[in-house]
Parts: C-alpha cells; structure tokens; sequence
C-alpha cells in the first residue's frame, strides 16, 4: 500500500480548535479519516516550525490520499502538503529500468 507523508498547518481557527479539543483528539480524528478511506496512520506528530503537524499514512492509493486531502483542507482549519513516499525497493527497480533521455540543449 502507498505511504504518504501529510504536512499539515494550522489556521488560526484550526489553532483555537486545536487548543479546545487537545492534540490527541485531533489524532483520533485523522486516523478515523484515514481508516475509512481503506488506510493505517503509522506516525501522528505535532512540531514546530513551518509544519503544525507531520503524518505517515499509508492509502489505498492516490485517489483516497487526494480525498482525506481535500476533506481536511475544505474545512478550512488546517492547510496540507501530500508527498508520496517511495520504498528503497521502489527506487532499485527504477534504477533498473533503461529510459532514453536527452538534457535540453544536446
């Protein structure tokens, strides 16, 4: 199954949300969204910095990561940043595979 890696900050009502309801219900919360769409939540962290939150979800596929995407930011508390995240066997079979390519200007 696909890994994706959520970046996520908080809007200042999301931060107001956030401060109500606790850390761990927003957790509970994600990892919900996340099991209904056929996934796992394998890491939930709140940081500091430009990200309010860092998540690893493994989806189903693209499709269900687009969709807890645009659940989470239609809400308009928090905005997110999807990454896929790709296995070191992904990247052997890549490395694997001939593509002719040519750089600009050669």
């Amino acid at each position: 199954m696909p890994k994706y890696l959520i970046r996520a900050s908080y809007t200042t009502e999301g931060v107001k949300g956030l401060l109500k309801e606790g850390g761990t219900k927003r957790k509970a919360v994600v990892d919900q969204m996340v099991r209904e769409m056929g996934g796992s939540l394998e890491a939930f962290y709140f940081a500091f910095g430009d990200d309010d939150v860092v998540a690893i979800a493994d989806l189903p596929d693209d499709a269900s990561a687009t969709a807890v995407s645009l659940a989470a930011s239609a809400g308009g508390a928090v905005g997110l940043n999807t990454t896929v995240l790709i296995s070191p066997e992904t990247v052997d079979e890549a490395a694997r595979k001939s593509v002719d390519y040519t750089p600009p200007g050669q």
